[in-house]
């Protein structure tokens, strides 16, 4: 590690914040938290589908994204967080019954440390050959598309928050226009803690029209009570098994595309061309994986929610991911704030997902729009088609005794229609093959 891998941040003066700039530490504080609260929602849902412990996920996702900010030299705005990819998989692996602690945690998580290796790998041949052959299997058609897959996925998660009942659907509405009102007009400093304002506004009210009225279901503070400031999380070993490993490890595709996709979309909300950090991330995402998996802690990838809080922000300074992180892995040792992130209103949680989702689908279309993709194409109509409907229509595959959710399913098949349809295609003029991402 050179003297120079670091950046130099300096102070912002603009609305606009890069990633190599910084805001004052109250502010940068500030936006860590947004940034954490964006991603709880997921991060802590996505483990409980799979039996996990969710505060050993929201520990996982910290030092995670601390060890991706040290590997891609703090030049990267990334958050990693819990990864849906495995959820089908794992399920299927444990035979998990959807209810209580998942008894195969230890099975799972060897096989999560199998993926993270393997995606690392794949992250050092990046850094040894170029990211030519990894940008000709995955063109911006096929990153935007399985991006924008990933938002319709999960999708569902907003549906089901404004569903319900009469209350919820206007909570969940109240949410997302208060978010959209302060990210539109509110003062800029204002307008880059938007989803964390909006939140707080939002819980207020709910509070006060469902705990103070009785006019919709109360908040339960219970569990917040009883929950101690400070505990040790209570973290699980791997076991390997080589059915497992090979079952769970083809997981590292779905994240080199995720990956790909997610940095694609922030070099196009900041001008900047991201290509030759791209095996360093994969490196990041892939060692972070695997630590996770050490801890019993569920695979991460790079997470699109925190994309759109940039996308609303147009704050990239990587310090606020530093910062975030380093939040995250207070609230591991925090089984209070564990129980507070959890209190949050699921309405609430859908509003935000509404708006973050929908900029995250957005986002992508802006990929194909930056690199020029032609949509007069009949390949590429039928690549993004059928990339959307299998993850919006969440298609699962069994393959050989594996079992692939909507967005395994939807990469494999964006990937797969892109090479079939593709033969004969010239190569593209801005290959980026000659890059040397690890220098």
């Amino acid at each position: 590690m050179n003297a120079n891998w670091l950046p130099r941040w300096r102070l912002a003066t603009g609305t606009e914040v890069a990633p190599d700039e910084r805001l004052p530490l109250g502010m940068t504080l500030a936006m860590g938290v947004q940034h954490v609260l964006a991603m709880a929602g997921s991060t802590i849902i996505g483990p409980i589908l799979m039996g996990f412990d969710p505060n050993i996920a929201v520990l996982c996702s910290g030092l995670g994204t601390l060890l991706f900010f040290l590997v891609t030299g703090g030049r990267l705005p990334s958050y990693l967080g819990t990864s849906f990819s495995f959820i089908a998989v794992v399920v299927g692996l444990t035979g998990y019954s959807g209810h209580g602690p998942n008894p195969d945690v230890p099975l799972a998580v060897g096989g999560i440390v199998a993926a993270g290796a393997l995606y690392a790998l794949i992250g050092g041949i990046v850094c040894l050959t170029g990211t030519g052959w990894i940008e000709r299997l995955m063109p911006p058609v096929v990153t935007g598309a399985v991006g924008a897959a990933i938002g319709l996925n999960l999708a569902p998660v907003a549906a089901r928050g404004l569903a319900g009942s009469t209350s919820a659907t206007l909570t969940g509405i109240f949410t997302f226009l208060a978010v959209a009102m302060i990210a539109v007009h509110a003062p800029p400093a204002m307008r880059r803690l938007s989803v964390l304002c909006g939140l707080l506004v939002s819980c207020t009210v709910y509070a006060l029209v469902a705990n103070g009225l009785g006019l919709a279901p109360p908040i339960d503070f219970a569990a917040v009570r009883a929950a101690p400031w400070f505990g040790w999380p209570a973290l699980v070993g791997p076991r390997f098994s080589p059915h497992a490993m090979m079952l769970i490890a083809p997981v590292a595709l779905v994240l080199v595309a995720e990956n790909l996709g997610h940095i694609k979309a922030v070099g196009a909300m900041t001008g900047r061309d991201y290509g030759p950090l791209t095996g360093r991330a994969f490196i990041g995402d892939g060692l972070a994986t695997m630590l996770a998996g050490f801890c019993g802690g569920t695979g991460v990838t790079t997470y699109v929610e925190n994309i759109g809080v940039m996308a609303i922000s147009r704050v990239y300074s990587t310090l606020v991911f530093a910062a975030a992180a380093l939040f995250a892995i207070a609230l591991g040792f925090s089984p209070f704030f564990g129980a507070l992130l959890r209190a949050i209103p699921e309405p609430v949680m859908g509003g935000l997902a509404l708006g973050v989702l929908g900029l995250i689908v957005s986002t992508m279309v802006r990929i194909w729009i930056d690199h020029a993709v032609d949509f007069a194409d009949p390949r590429t109509l039928f690549t993004v088609g059928a990339t959307l409907i299998a993850g919006a229509g969440n298609l699962t595959l069994t393959i050989g005794g594996a079992t692939l959710g909507g967005i395994a399913a939807a990469t494999l098949t964006a990937i797969g229609v892109n090479l079939v349809l593709g033969r004969g295609r010239a190569p593209s003029s801005t290959s980026s093959g000659e890059q040397t991402p690890c220098l």
